[in-house]
């Protein structure tokens, strides 16, 4: 190569390394939000952890040593010479498949934004989401692998980690049962090309705290889908029903059907469009809110709305990946005092992040799928 490609060429290389780092271009302070979040409760603190502010998410990729965990039982410490993963049931060729077979399969990657379907639904969740890239063997060659035979409706899928279920506590039909985490979706989700059985996580093994050494990824699924430290796959001839897909992970809403208002159930599943404002910088006497958007289908835009003022479009970054989030960024003439900031996504559909206030959100009962328009707090000096 002649000098002056070599130097273009790390021009570039310098250029997409910064998209990587960075949500814009602008280097400067952080001002801090003045509505932090609250610390994870006490009772939590073995439940959710990695949480990292907003304004420390601050890169495309979100680093490992950043990136949230969620353990609805325990966290199992796995020994990957006897861990298997098991496919069975409605299968004509049930399988048991150890980690280095899984390698040794055709690789996989894709660059996902996983976040927790409880995200932004609990003071002290606020920033249960991140984005990484994902490797693995493709989900749907083991199953076509495994003969799935005709009358297969879902596939389940079993986490090694365990914990105790009570049902009907307090009555003479209690019953207590030791169980492993599982859920389910139906047999043409489980064969979309993208899900992977995912071994590794930005180039390296997958953390403990996030799956070791096999994890589900299903891009577009809320996080709660992406089973962790997964151990068997069965394929069942009618619907799943656990805790986690029937009576918890249930999101409740007040309906008006006519004259009367019914409570509507619905078993969380896919992600939904939203967006957050991540951060403002000062930089030059000028400030930037940065962010980011995403959910199932492409953004289209985002706008911004400051205290009271108008929406005002945003500027997108290039989209990288289909499944993940898009950053965007607002020059903003800032004037000293407190501030209101909130974003609304858009997608190619037309299809608006809801407000607060709107029926969606506002006649929801649980936490779940809280994916109203963020508003974030800080203060100009």
């Amino acid at each position: 190569m002649q000098r002056r490609d070599v130097l273009l060429s790390g021009a570039m290389a310098g250029i997409a390394l910064l998209s990587e780092r960075a949500f814009g271009q602008a280097a400067g302070k952080v001002v801090p939000w003045t509505d932090q979040p609250v610390a994870v409760p006490p009772p939590l603190e073995s439940v959710v952890r990695g949480l990292t502010p907003w304004e420390d998410l601050n890169s495309w990729i979100t680093p490992n040593e950043k990136f949230f965990s969620i353990a609805h039982y325990n966290r199992p410490q796995i020994d990957t010479s006897t861990w298997r993963l098991d496919v069975s049931g409605e299968v004509g060729k049930p399988m048991a498949l150890s980690l280095d077979q899984l390698k040794a399969m055709q690789k996989h990657e894709v660059a996902f934004t996983l976040e927790c379907s409880g995200n932004n639904g609990l003071p002290f969740a606020q920033s249960t989401i991140g984005n990484a890239r994902w490797t693995g063997a493709s989900l749907s060659e083991v199953l076509k692998a495994a003969q799935i035979a005709q009358g297969a409706v879902e596939v389940v899928f079993y986490g090694t980690d365990q914990g105790e279920e009570t049902v009907r506590p307090g009555t003479p039909l209690e019953y207590q049962y030791t169980t492993n985490f599982a859920r389910s979706m139906p047999v043409a989700d489980a064969m979309n090309p993208a899900n992977l059985l995912c071994y590794e996580m930005n180039g390296a093994a997958l953390p403990a705290a996030n799956g070791f050494p096999l994890r589900l990824i299903a891009p577009g699924w809320y996080g709660v889908a992406n089973v962790k430290w997964l151990t068997r796959i069965e394929l069942v001839n009618q619907r799943f029903l656990n805790r986690f897909m029937g009576r918890d992970y249930v999101t409740i809403r007040e309906v008006r059907h006519g004259d009367t208002t019914i409570m509507e159930e619905t078993s969380v599943g896919r992600m939904l469009l939203k967006s957050a404002p991540a951060r403002v910088v000062q930089f030059d006497g000028r400030y930037q809110i940065e962010g980011a958007a995403w959910g199932p289908t492409s953004i289209a835009a985002v706008e911004v709305k400051i205290d009271n003022g108008p929406w005002v479009k945003a500027k997108l970054a290039e989209s990288k990946s289909p499944w993940s989030w898009r950053f965007w960024s607002l020059d903003w003439q800032a004037t000293s005092g407190d501030h209101a900031i909130t974003s609304r996504a858009i997608d190619t559909g037309g299809i608006l992040q809801p407000a607060m206030v709107d029926p969606v959100i506002a006649n929801k009962k649980t936490y779940w799928e809280s994916n109203g328009q963020i508003t974030r707090q800080v203060r100009i000096a």
